[in-house]
């Protein structure tokens, strides 16, 4: 009977700093909840290998086609990829492997180097198909917007560079098919992982000047 009454004390205690928790969280600024996961966000190199739930990924990607894009050209392309078989043929070589094989799940950052509409100048015209000069722009704010989305749900990630090294761009590219104007810029493997990794405080006032330099 005793042991009972200890259980159900215990319970009743976990539920209310739940309750607490939840309470706590709803209440928060808005601003600081922001601010913490900009902090709170770190390259993780080590995943249990857990696999990534649909609608988290749906999310994270919703996150990184919201960043800004100039001229509204949205040059970004993801592929998600799953299966860990492929792995060593569609990366060959690349020294990064071992964190590819533990994710959940790993997101190619891929950018479409032209646009194709009316030009500036003719904007009633017909559309032409040109370079886009602003593709390395985007693709980064949409790469860091992905970023933040997995610190939030509370995954891990590493922002592993593809462009611009044409050792590593070459089998990615090849073997994922990608078309000729279609450029891999990032690798992202995403994952579950033990919380050991801690943010590093880059915070620098002597790097910020007012007025002028």
């Amino acid at each position: 009977m005793k042991k009972t009454i200890l259980i159900l004390a215990a319970a009743a205690m976990l539920f209310g700093a739940c309750c607490d928790k939840q309470e706590a969280t709803s209440q928060a600024n808005p601003a600081d909840v922001v601010m913490q996961n900009i902090l709170n966000r770190k390259s993780v190199r080590s995943y249990n290998g857990e696999a990534i739930p649909d609608s988290v990924m749906e999310n994270i990607l919703r996150a990184a086609m919201s960043a800004p894009t100039g001229m509204d050209i949205r040059p970004w392309h993801f592929v998600v990829l799953t299966d860990k078989s492929q792995y060593e043929t569609i990366f060959e070589g690349n020294h990064n492997m071992k964190k590819f094989m533990e994710s959940g799940a790993i997101v190619v950052v891929c950018a479409d180097t032209t646009v194709t509409r009316a030009p500036r100048e003719n904007p009633d015209g017909p559309a032409e198909t040109r370079p886009n000069p602003m593709w390395r722009d985007d693709i980064a704010a949409a790469t860091e917007n992905l970023l933040l989305a997995v610190e939030a749900y509370g995954l891990g990630a590493c922002w592993t560079a593809c462009y611009p090294f044409p050792e590593t761009m070459a089998p990615v590219k090849k073997n994922l098919g990608l078309p000729a104007e279609m450029v891999p810029y990032a690798v992202v493997p995403i994952g579950y992982h033990d919380g050991t990794t801690q943010p590093k405080d880059k915070w620098a006032p002597a790097r910020i000047h007012y007025g002028r330099w």
